[in-house]
C-alpha cells in the first residue's frame, strides 16, 4: 500500500561504482556490473514502496569524456540490462521512459531502447532513465522550442522538458557522499527535497530507499511561501 506521505517521484544520481570496485581492488567494470544489480533492486524497491516514478541518472552527456574501454563496458551493460529485464518490466507493468538524446548511441542500442519503449508504453509506474543527458542542454533545448511557439515563460519551458509527462520531482538522492547535482534535473529540482547518502551505489537497496522516503515524509515543504 502506498504511503501518502512518501514522494511520488524520486530521482537518484547513482554514484560510487568506481570507488566500490577500487576499495575491493577490482576493475571498474565490475563496479558498474554491481551497480546494475543495484538498479534492479531499486526498481523493485520503488514498486514495493508504491512510488509512481523513479528517475535514474545512468549516462550523462559528459560521460563521453571517460576512457573508451569504460564507455564500452557501460554500453555492454546497457545491452545486457535491457535483455535481462524487459520481459519482467512488461509483466510488472513498468513503463520505461528515456530522458536525454539516446539516439547518439550505437544503432543496436537505439533499436533495443525503442523496442523497450514501445513494449512498456502502457505501464502503470514509470522508470525514467537519463541517457546522454545534461540538464543545461535540456533547458536550452526547451527554451529554444518554447521560443519557436512564442513567449519563453517558465510554463512554456516546462512543457518542452523531457520530463513534461512525469509527476513533479519530489526527492532527489545522490549516493556516495558527494554533495552536488552534476548537471542533473536542475530545473526540476527547484523545489525538490534533496538527500545525500554516504552509501556507494552498488550497495544501495530497498532499506536505503525506504530510509530516504521516511526522511522525506518528515520534511515540511514550503515552496518559498515562508
Amino acid at each position: 500500500m502506498t504511503n501518502p506521505s512518501y514522494p511520488r517521484h524520486v530521482a537518484i544520481i547513482m554514484d560510487g561504482n568506481g570507488r566500490w570496485a577500487k576499495k575491493r581492488a577490482m576493475p571498474r567494470a565490475l563496479g558498474h556490473r554491481q551497480g546494475g544489480e543495484a538498479v534492479r533492486r531499486t526498481v523493485q524497491a520503488a514498486e514495493n514502496l508504491g512510488l509512481e516514478c523513479l528517475t535514474l541518472y545512468a549516462f550523462s552527456s559528459e560521460n563521453w569524456k571517460r576512457e573508451e574501454g569504460e564507455i564500452s563496458d557501460l554500453m555492454n551493460l546497457m545491452r545486457r540490462f535491457i535483455e535481462a529485464n524487459l520481459e519482467d518490466m512488461v509483466a510488472r507493468k513498468v513503463r520505461l521512459k528515456i530522458i536525454g538524446d539516446y539516439k547518439a548511441f550505437a544503432p543496436d542500442i537505439v533499436e533495443r531502447l525503442e523496442d523497450a519503449l514501445e513494449r512498456t508504453k502502457d505501464g502503470e509506474r514509470t522508470l525514467a532513465v537519463a541517457l546522454n543527458y545534461g540538464a543545461q542542454q535540456e533547458i536550452a533545448r526547451a527554451a529554444r522550442l518554447a521560443a519557436e511557439e512564442g513567449d519563453v515563460t517558465p510554463e512554456a519551458i516546462d512543457r518542452h522538458l523531457y520530463t513534461a509527462d512525469l509527476p513533479p520531482l519530489d526527492l532527489l538522492i545522490r549516493t556516495s557522499g558527494e554533495v552536488r547535482l552534476s548537471n542533473f534535473l536542475l530545473w526540476q529540482s527547484a523545489y525538490a527535497e534533496m538527500l545525500f547518502m554516504d552509501v556507494l551505489w552498488p550497495d544501495f537497496g530497498e532499506d536505503h530507499l525506504r530510509e530516504a522516503c521516511e526522511e522525506f515524509a518528515k520534511r515540511e515543504r514550503r515552496y518559498g511561501g515562508r
